[in-house]
């Protein structure tokens, strides 16, 4: 096995992720184990320098769960309240109480909820 070293470019991306490949399901404790465990650190921190993710906005994050949920905004009203029309508009922000519904019945990540909506930012 050859040294690891840090991956700095898309070629040794490439083989960091074919070498992870080949370690898949090693286990534990065991050498193997411990190189996978460094190649996937090492490809989680090349990946989330070069392709970050950017959570979707309170409202993107709503209105794609109704998309993928097929929901009216009749049934997102009694799920999350009367006034939720007024925040997929963008003129007023989620309230608390919204926020826990949405998150627990809709499973949507608190940590995109409390973002500002376009009325908070405005």
């Amino acid at each position: 096995m050859a040294d690891i070293k840090p991956i700095r470019s898309p070629d040794d991306y490439e083989h960091a992720l074919q070498e992870l490949e080949g370690l898949w399901g090693s286990l534990a404790g065991t050498p193997e184990g411990d190189r996978l465990d460094v190649l996937a650190t090492l490809i989680e921190a090349y990946e989330s320098e070069r392709y970050p993710f950017d959570h979707p906005d309170p409202v993107g994050a709503i209105k794609l769960r109704m998309e993928q949920q097929v929901l009216t905004i009749e049934e997102l009203k009694s799920i999350a309240g009367p006034h939720i029309a007024e925040v997929l508009d963008g003129n007023r922000p989620l309230s608390l109480p919204m926020i826990r519904r949405l998150h627990d019945r809709l499973g949507i990540p608190a940590e995109i909820l409390i973002q500002p909506t376009g009325a908070e930012a405005a």
